[in-house]
């Protein structure tokens, strides 16, 4: 069980459901914001702010996903490991490319752009302190300037929120390998994983 209560969708504030498109989602996709509705205003900020990445990402989806996934994997976040959005599905996530995020600097499908987004993900969620002129040169070789700050926005966001959803623990309706907490230490590739919009 979920170490917050998750408000049902029905006691969310309406205007959050409906920023939220909460009605036509399934709890996986509902996520973290179960939660954030106990917050009803702060939560409809997180929506928002997370829709203008969304909606103005310029970075593409396949790129994102292993990104997220990577953090994800940092932080043992079981319900962000357990997930694969469908725009990155439609642009080339599969679970053998996910399974290079094993050894992702060793891997032949990822591409060096990727590999240079995974670094900086990786220095981001472990020791961001090792993030140096060499990382953001790396970066640029492969992004503009924006791209670098839209990639860096996107890594907070996963790295803070990917470590609350962790300390969280949903894992109730997560497939099997996602959900057994004897596991130490799980990857993405630990299970079936589930596609939502």
């Amino acid at each position: 069980m979920s170490r917050i209560d998750k408000i049902p969708v029905e006691q969310w504030d309406p205007e959050l459901r409906e920023m939220a498109a909460a009605d036509s989602a399934t709890e996986l996709e509902r996520g973290a914001l179960r939660m954030m509705a106990h917050c009803p205003e702060a939560a409809k900020g997180f929506v928002t702010f997370f829709a203008a990445m969304k909606r103005t990402r310029t970075l593409p989806e396949r790129l994102v996903e292993l990104v997220r996934l990577r953090v994800a994997f940092h932080n043992q976040c079981r319900s962000c490991m357990a997930i694969r959005y469908r725009d990155a599905v439609e642009d080339g996530i599969s679970e053998g490319l996910v399974c290079s995020l094993e050894k992702p600097m060793e891997a032949d499908d990822l591409t060096a752009a990727e590999k240079a987004a995974i670094d900086y993900a990786d220095r981001f969620a472990t020791d961001h302190l090792a993030i140096d002129d060499r990382t953001y040169d790396d970066l640029r070789a492969h992004f503009s300037e924006a791209q670098i700050v839209e990639l860096g926005m996107f890594v907070a966001v996963c790295v803070g929120f990917g470590r609350l959803a962790a300390t969280w623990d949903m894992v109730e309706e997560l497939p099997d390998g996602f959900r057994d907490r004897s596991a130490a230490r799980i990857s993405p590739s630990s299970g079936a994983p589930i596609v939502v919009r």
